[in-house]
């Protein structure tokens, strides 16, 4: 939704007519925030302690307006040295955007710069997880939309002070009760802090049973208490298997990526905004030299009614690659055209499945369904259904993206060298043998380097295979200009980019042959066809020739599940050998940590979704070597743990 849709102005001021209370006061409400959270927490002596380097994460149970946020942001910009960073954790159930927030807003021009960028960044928040960084890239906030009770519960993060905010307790007690402080006390540690404007007594007394000691405080102005409390007992967090937990973070000083696509620009800019020197391997003349290299890629997200971790995962790897987008890239129509993705049913049953999906609770601006008329005039070419819009989405250059993600003092970009294999060094860290002669040592490794990740010794028994992918490039006339949005179904077209437009793509499992057929350009047109005849026949593809159409061909990974790999890898052998029972009872629990190989991480299988989910696994690729908050759910990075694999066929018996 585009805000809450009961939200009101009454003289000025937010209203919730949900829960019958206001955002926030109609004066001081800035002094408020200060004295409540950063006071409460001792947040102004506390940033000013941290050291070069140390991160501070801060956690918060209702975003509202956003005005604790940008408080903590500006406390923490004046006050912490210049190589500290702060993570910033909240939760909200209906986030406010557009007109709303630049209105709230708009009462504090002491926060005038911050609020604006935070404006900028946001955009429509579907229900998940929301990554946006400022300042430099030293602060850092995860917005996570949707009900605290649920959101909280799947998220990994160690939270150094609590901001318990939101409406009063009598007027919303889901977001003050035992079971969500408990959930509190389980993301905090010993020493940790947290403090409310609230001196409820069901507040307090909730904060206890959590583990937390709790006292009262001089509140702000005219109210005469509010609570403080530290953290003396954190409840124990829900169990998981070893191999599916987080690896211990051990900081990256220096940096080896393999693979200059998007999987490698994106994990090497996220560890280069951490400050790690990152040397980026690519074994061809120039980065986006494979799969990543197609004149256009689309923002494409076939989400899934029923919440499933991929569908969670593309829900916020096309949010966050939308974010990526707009800051790094000029909208240009050259390499970079937010115009808009119609996602068109293939046949009724995929219609229901959309109809579905668009029943639920999504923002407008991020997806709505729109019936034929209006997909007609969004397209701008004759269109005979309606479907999804994703306003948002667009196409993009992938090579573009890729050089903009590498321009950073910190990574250099090293063309024609390839890995030819690596070994752990005595004392931590890596050796990787180049081709020819020499090798690279660094304390971290990351593998994105799709398929050939196999040829190493360590990495083997990675599941993955080749998928072939064919476009093809149709010749824009006058009436195919026409064409404002990508039109997708079972195949895509984009609008023209300097005079073509890309069609595709072919989907052809375990076939490695990167040139271009022209049966598979035919089928290409023939798909075209089906998708819009109206465009088909302004862009006259009747008269085009297979055979002379240019075209480009590639191949991408995949995994068995059709999930990315992304996170840290264990010794195989070791892994095998702690994990045997596995064989004989699947269910068999285990204690203490897995044999993770320190350092390690891949970004692999991103098959044809690439553009939404790689610089996502970027961003969680840097936020495990570094020890943050996750940029997914924990329920979703388990799901692209690599280990499953290796857990999975032990269980059937095939370890």
């Amino acid at each position: 939704m585009d805000s809450d849709p009961l939200l009101e102005w009454r003289d000025g001021l937010p209203w919730s007519r949900r829960y019958g209370d206001v955002y926030h006061a109609r004066d001081g409400a800035l002094g408020q925030a200060r004295h409540v959270f950063l006071d409460g927490n001792a947040l102004p002596a506390r940033f000013a302690a941290l050291r070069e380097g140390e991160v501070f994460t801060v956690g918060e149970t209702g975003f509202g307006t956003g005005l604790s946020f940008l408080c903590a942001w500006q406390a923490f910009a004046a006050l912490a040295p210049a190589g500290a960073r702060l993570h910033f954790v909240s939760t909200e159930l209906h986030p406010l955007e557009g007109a709303d927030l630049s209105r709230v807003h708009a009462a504090w021009p002491a926060l005038a710069r911050e609020a604006t960028a935070l404006r900028a960044s946001m955009g429509a928040l579907p229900q998940g997880w929301h990554r946006m960084h400022f300042h430099g890239g030293r602060v850092a906030l995860t917005l996570l939309a949707g009900d605290a009770r649920r959101t909280l519960a799947d998220l990994d993060a160690t939270v150094d002070a609590w901001f318990l905010d939101g409406f009063a307790p009598d007027r919303n007690p889901e977001l003050w009760g035992e079971a969500l402080m408990s959930t509190v006390s389980s993301l905090s540690r010993p020493g940790t802090t947290a403090a409310t404007w609230s001196s409820a007594g069901a507040v307090r007394r909730a904060l206890e049973s959590a583990g937390f000691e709790v006292r009262r405080a001089p509140g702000f102005a005219g109210k005469r208490e509010m609570s403080v409390a530290r953290c003396v007992a954190p409840q124990p967090r829900p169990v998981q298997p070893p191999w599916l937990a987080r690896p211990p973070s051990h900081g990256a000083r220096r940096a080896v990526v393999v693979g200059g696509g998007l999987a490698g620009a994106a994990a090497a800019a996220g560890l280069a905004a951490r400050g790690t020197s990152v040397t980026l391997l690519e074994r061809h003349g120039g980065l986006a030299a494979e799969a990543s290299g197609n004149a256009q890629g689309v923002l494409y997200a076939r989400l899934s009614p029923h919440g499933t971790a991929l569908s969670r995962l593309l829900a916020d790897g096309l949010s966050f690659s939308a974010r990526l987008l707009r800051a790094r890239l000029p909208a240009d129509g050259r390499v970079w055209s937010p115009c808009g993705v119609l996602q068109l049913p293939e046949d009724e049953a995929d219609g229901r499945r959309q109809a579905q999906l668009a029943a639920q609770a999504w923002p407008p601006g991020f997806l709505r369904a729109v019936d034929a008329a209006e997909a007609q005039r969004l397209a701008g070419v004759g269109v005979d259904r309606g479907g999804l819009w994703f306003g948002e989405a667009g196409w993009v250059h992938p090579p573009a993206l890729c050089r903009a993600l590498a321009e950073s003092p910190r990574i250099r970009v090293v063309t024609c060298t390839e890995a030819l294999d690596f070994e752990a060094l005595d004392g931590g860290g890596w050796r990787v043998r180049l081709a020819g002669a020499g090798a690279l040592e660094a304390d971290t490794l990351v593998l994105a380097n799709a398929t050939d990740a196999r040829a190493f010794a360590a990495t083997g028994w990675l599941p993955l295979h080749a998928i072939r992918g064919q476009i093809t490039h149709v010749p824009a006339t006058a009436r195919s200009l026409e064409l404002r949005a990508v039109l997708c179904a079972e195949s895509y077209v984009a609008p023209a980019r300097e005079g073509w437009h890309c069609a595709g793509a072919s989907f052809v499992i375990r076939d490695t042959y990167a040139g271009v057929r022209a049966a598979e350009q035919a089928a290409n047109l023939s798909r075209l066809e089906a998708l819009s005849p109206a465009f088909a026949t302004a862009a006259g593809i009747d008269a085009l020739d297979p055979v002379m159409l240019p075209g480009r061909a590639a191949l991408r990974c995949a995994s068995p599940d059709y999930l990315p790999l992304v996170g840290a890898l264990p010794d195989a052998a070791a892994f095998r050998q702690r994990y045997a029972a596995l064989s004989r009872d699947a269910s068999t629990a285990f204690e203490g940590e897995a044999p993770w190989l320190q350092g390690l991480f891949v970004t692999l299988a991103h098959g044809s979704r690439g553009l939404v989910t790689a610089p996502l696994a970027g961003e969680l690729v840097a936020s495990l070597a570094f020890g943050e908050p996750l940029p997914v759910a924990a329920g979703v990075m388990r799901a692209l743990a690599p280990t499953r694999f290796l857990a999975r066929a032990m269980a059937r018996h095939r370890g």
